[in-house]
């Protein structure tokens, strides 16, 4: 149950984070969309890394570790305020999870996330503080003739502007010796195993993050906007070369099938549409697997 319990708390871990499923102890990655016709374009530097802690004999886990993802952001067209505000942000998550045997044929996990999310122009003040909470079941057979998982539960992520938790969906199987799929949200995939070094996915995911404007921006018509958020639903190519048997080199290319960057309020109400116009989506690093 080792990689097996590491696996899908890390698979969770996508509720907090960048909306993305990973299974990662390290990771490092570069992501740029560059300049679209709305005039906006996106740099994303991110760091990632977890800590599992063994309990028992059962195989429970205390896993703790954080990820920093920071953004850069250009702006070519006029705006109808100061953009001063909106050139760099950036994103902490500390992460605090239990690994946990339920019964024989359920696990269970379930994690903390504190967020700072801000452009922190004025040091940490207390609204770029946010807290996110998952908890799901997850049963699996990797030794059948066809293996599979799947995961259900539910994730509370006070940065989505929904205030209940949402669902928590992933299914995985291995339907032949060199394919395999996801089925889920917030990612699905098919991949191609050409072989133990290389390996080609096609991908749909949601991406985006959600963060405090430390001063706030006082548009024309009197709207005052104190949040910002970056929300798109991606499709993309992948390509995995594993250097050994847990450190693989990833590239993903690709386009946002659908892209909106919009300014709110301090009750995430909708201020200003400042980017609503798809782009290229390329995004590549290196990183440390638990399998």
């Amino acid at each position: 149950m080792a990689k097996t319990g590491l696996l899908v708390f890390f698979a969770i871990v996508l509720g907090h984070q960048a909306r993305a499923q990973n299974t990662d102890i390290f990771r490092l990655e570069y992501l740029n969309i560059p300049v679209n016709d709305t005039g906006v374009k996106t740099q994303r530097y991110k760091g990632l890394i977890n800590f599992p802690i063994k309990l028992n004999e059962k195989k429970e886990y205390l896993v703790i570790g954080g990820e920093y993802n920071r953004f850069d952001m250009g702006y070519s067209a006029d705006l109808p305020f100061d953009k001063k505000e909106m050139i760099r942000f950036h994103i902490i998550d500390f992460n605090v999870g239990l690994v946990k045997k339920w019964n024989e044929n359920w696990n269970l996990v379930g994690i903390l996330t504190p967020r700072v999310a801000s452009n922190l122009l004025d040091g940490v003040v207390r609204d770029d503080l946010f807290m996110n909470a998952s908890a799901a079941f997850w049963k699996e057979k990797p030794n059948a003739d066809k293996p599979f998982r799947i995961v259900l539960g539910l994730t509370y992520n006070s940065t989505t502007g929904i205030p209940v938790p949402l669902p928590l969906i992933h299914y995985y199987r291995r339907f032949h010796p060199d394919w395999s799929y996801v089925m889920g949200v917030p990612k699905s995939n098919i991949k191609y195993h050409v072989d133990k070094k290389h390996s080609l996915e096609l991908a749909l995911f949601l991406d985006g993050y959600f963060m405090n404007l430390q001063r706030n921006i006082v548009l024309d018509n009197g709207l005052v906007a104190s949040r910002i958020s970056f929300n798109s639903l991606v499709g993309t190519l992948g390509y995995q070369y594993n250097l050994t048997e847990n450190i693989s080199f990833f590239a993903l290319a690709g386009s946002t099938l659908f892209q909106e960057g919009k300014l709110r309020n301090r009750e995430r109400g909708e201020v200003f549409l400042f980017n609503d116009d798809s782009n290229f989506y390329i995004r590549t690093g290196v990183k440390i697997g638990i399998f």
